[in-house]
């Protein structure tokens, strides 16, 4: 039986039959796997769940029941807990050490196919964010205590950074975590905003403020959520993404124990930004593909729509939108890509060091690009468009994306002057030490 032609601009290139360096065998049979799964857990009524605004209550333990949750971790997995729990491989066979970026890069591209963040980030976005700094940061004891339910998908967790009066900010965070009189507990007092997947999680890995004001009085702390006395949560409205879950948190006396505590006392800036690395570049490949499926759609409108006697897509003034909304979606693909592969050849030290400010400003891009490619559809597919049921409806859901791509994980201009800040500290500190070794003198002491 033959396959249907895909569309243009439909899929990235090396799904369209170009050549491509960056995968192998194992790329491209996990991709084959993760568009099986989620043809079968999430597109049939992926649209359906976002015009609801919610998305069933088995959603989660379908995909914890598929080692389906795991690929949400940043390469490489946490092998040693994965062993432990018995977990060897993920679905199709992949085994979990031979997991890479680019495995990650397919498995996020594969789960944004619905044209929305919203099906998706309902059941990833909580373990993605909230799990990593326990596993990369947090004691041996932390991890015993919270990492096994987690990452099997007993109990949900999620990120809690974000407050009413700090978004890209953080070190402006008011959130007040004090210890009681014996010393054993934090008394958490505050409220965040703004948190993904809350109103399901059991638990937050939670920015709070334990010392004196700025950067360095930050901590990152396990909040218990769920049936937790002193927490109370709502389910925000939001314009996109409806199905995620976005939730406002309001701390009152919460007690946690210390030995909550991830990491060091003092140092949960560090940790939140290093955190930011993961969520911005799968930020910038989902989004990418959201671009991709809103695009693609219109240019497939325009091949059968009529209007003044032909066809769209003979008309050269829509073929010029869909030129330069095509030029920015590859464009933005190929530099994610090429990011990606350089994520599978470098350590984490040296990735968030090169990499940190490059990843803040291919999310700020993925922002740009969905922008261009969801008001090209929305134009293209007419009145259509701009309606919420119909053959535009897709177009019409993209664009609602737009704000959810420009702000969370960071706000475009903070991303773009944090992007140009870091190129110029890595610069200023290369030439420093190039300064240096030529200062040093070379060869023998010895006359």
């Amino acid at each position: 039986m033959s396959k249907a032609v895909p569309i243009p601009f439909s899929e990235p290139p090396w799904l369209m039959g170009l050549p491509s360096a960056y995968y192998n065998n194992s790329h491209r049979k996990w991709q084959k796997t993760c568009r099986a799964l989620v043809d079968q857990l999430l597109m049939p009524e992926a649209i359906e769940w976002e015009k609801a605004g919610d998305v069933p209550e088995d959603l989660y333990s379908k995909f914890a029941a598929a080692n389906f949750l795991i690929p949400n971790l940043s390469a490489p997995l946490p092998v040693n807990w994965l062993h432990k729990l018995g977990i060897h491989t993920l679905p199709g066979g992949l085994k979990v050490e031979d997991f890479d970026y680019l495995h990650t890069l397919i498995y996020v591209d594969e789960m944004a196919r619905t044209g929305s963040l919203g099906p998706s980030g309902a059941v990833t976005t909580g373990i993605a964010f909230g799990l990593p700094p326990i596993l990369k940061f947090g004691n041996e004891q932390l991890q015993e205590r919270f990492v096994p339910d987690i990452i099997t998908g007993k109990k949900r967790i999620c990120i809690a950074i974000t407050e009413p009066g700090a978004g890209s900010d953080v070190s402006n965070i008011a959130t007040t975590a004090t210890r009681t009189a014996d010393g054993k507990h934090f008394l958490v007092n505050g409220t965040k905003k703004w948190i993904t997947n809350g109103l399901w999680s059991h638990y937050a890995s939670m920015a709070v403020r334990t010392g004196g004001p700025g950067p360095g009085g930050l901590s990152m702390l396990v909040v218990p959520l769920l049936d937790t006395p002193g927490v109370s949560m709502r389910r925000i409205k939001v314009g996109g993404q409806t199905t995620a879950g976005t939730t406002f948190i309001e701390l009152d006396d919460v007690k946690v124990p210390v030995s909550n505590l991830i990491g060091v006392e003092g140092q949960g800036m560090k940790y939140v930004m290093q955190n930011f690395n993961h969520e911005r570049l799968t930020i910038s490949i989902s989004v990418n593909r959201i671009s991709r499926v809103a695009l693609s759609a219109a240019f497939e409108y325009c091949m059968k729509r009529e209007a003044f006697g032909k066809s769209l897509m003979d008309q050269p003034v829509v073929r010029h939108r869909l030129a330069k909304a095509g030029a920015d979606l590859e464009a933005h693909w190929a530099w994610t890509e090429q990011f990606t592969y350089c994520m599978t050849k470098m350590s984490h030290v040296d990735a968030n060091r090169e990499l940190g400010g490059l990843t803040a400003l291919a999310k700020a891009q993925a922002g740009r690009v969905i922008e261009a490619c969801a008001m090209t559809a929305v134009l293209l597919f007419g009145g259509n468009g701009y309606t919420k049921s119909g053959q535009g409806e897709i177009a019409e859901m993209a664009f609602r994306e737009i704000p959810g791509a420009k702000v969370p994980g960071g706000s475009e201009d903070v991303m773009l002057d944090l992007a140009v800040r870091q190129l110029v500290k890595n610069f200023r500190a290369k030439t420093k030490e190039l300064e240096t070794s030529m200062e040093r003198p070379s060869g023998s002491s010895k006359l």
